[in-house]
Formats: C-alpha cells, structure tokens, sequence
C-alpha cells in the first residue's frame, strides 16, 4: 500500500534576514538529517548523485508527452525535499506539516524559495517509475507536476529504518 498527497501554495516573496531564527533551524534540522544518516537510522538521498538527477530523464518525459519544457534537478529544492523527507521518515508518517509547526509555505520561506512552488508526497514501497506514474493519476499530484510556471524540482526519500524498502518521498517545484 502507498499513500501519496500533495500542496501547492504561493511562495512569500519577503526578502529572508542575513542569518535569521528560520535559517538556524534549517540549518540545525539538515545537521541533524545529516547525524541520523551516518549512523543509519535515517537513510536519504542527497543533492548532486540523488533522487532528483536519477528522475530528471523520467520528469522530462512527462512534461515533454504534455506538451511542457522539462523540469531542472535543483539542489535548493532537493535540500527542502530531503527535510521533508526525513521528517517524515523519523515520524514514521506521512504529512506536509512537520513536528515544529512548520507548514509547507514557511519551509519553503525557511529554505530561501521565492516565488511559486509546490510539494508532493508518497510513503511506500515504489521505484521512481511507480512513484511518478501514482502522482500522474491523482488529480492535485498531477496538476503540480504539469504546472507550467515551474521550471526546477528537487526529489529526496528517507527511510525510516524499520521497515528496509519503506520510502518517505518529497518533491518540491519551483520556478
């Protein structure tokens, strides 16, 4: 079984403080995504060799059988999709609102994202193929993902450790 949601919010477009109460947190939540990897409770995919480069061909594919310009693996995004991911993996749940009362809008704020964006999730037990092809046949998923104002996506899992092929999955688009 998997399940699969997904938000789609305007940006703030508020130009973020040089080292503001948002960037620590980010900051301190990536180092603690960072610590629970290498010691295996938490198991991620990263920017650069990630999920977003594995699904880039997959991403444009879509978009291209839709009529759209292809999508760019970001490592801005990425980084806001492996928060999340590992949010979810370390709650063992899944939802766009983490533990600290963060909703989607202000962690894109927190991650220095301007403009539109939006996120999808899924948990389960799914390759890139599977994932995509569940987000392409629910309408809110599906509407993200051919949203023409975006031109870059960040993909990231997580796993939670206690069930081995169990996926937390997240993607954020932006412009």
């Amino acid at each position: 079984m998997s399940l699969i949601e997904s938000e789609n919010l305007p940006a703030p477009t508020r130009p973020l403080d040089s080292l503001d109460r948002r960037t620590v947190l980010v900051a301190g939540t990536l180092a603690l995504l960072s610590g629970l990897a290498g010691c295996g409770t938490v198991r991620t995919t990263g920017s650069g060799s990630g999920a977003s480069a594995s699904a880039a061909s997959l991403v444009a594919d879509i978009r291209r059988a839709n009529g759209l310009g292809q999508l760019s693996p970001d490592t801005q995004l990425e980084r806001a999709a492996l928060q999340q991911a590992g949010y979810m993996a370390g709650a063992g749940r899944m939802v766009h609102t983490t533990g600290w009362g963060k909703d989607f809008s202000s962690r894109v704020k927190g991650n220095g994202i301007e403009g539109a964006a939006a996120e999808n999730i899924a948990e389960g037990r799914m390759d890139l193929t599977r994932l995509f092809d569940m987000w392409m046949h629910s309408p809110p998923h599906r509407r993200n993902l051919l949203d023409p104002r975006f031109t870059r996506f960040g993909l990231a899992y997580a796993g939670n450790g206690e069930k081995a092929d169990w996926r937390y999955w997240a993607l954020v688009l932006g412009k």
